[in-house]
């Protein structure tokens, strides 16, 4: 995997091979497979300064657009109860 940055102030659509395309917003970054990397419309927006490879390999430091969270024990709620709950009103 490589990561590859917008560079531009504007969202970019980068082209991927088969056909499918990665969205990148003002300075934002994702993940494209290395073999990606050498796709001819791929090539063109690196070379027009446009986009850059900032990265490779699967980084966990690396922030891509994806998005995904992580959450560590510490930070996990406990919904267990934490006394006696009463009822309130007309039953």
């Amino acid at each position: 995997m490589k990561t590859i940055k917008n560079k531009t102030q504007k969202p970019l659509s980068v082209p991927l091979p088969q056909g499918k395309k990665l969205f990148l917003g003002p300075g934002k970054s994702g993940q494209i497979a290395t073999k990606a990397a050498d796709h001819p419309p791929l090539v063109a927006l690196l070379e027009a300064d446009e986009i850059e490879i900032v990265g490779e390999g699967n980084d966990p430091g690396a922030h891509g657009s994806e998005g995904g969270s992580s959450v560590n024990s510490s930070q996990q709620r406990d919904h267990s109860p934490k006394g006696t709950t009463f009822r309130s009103g007309d039953r």
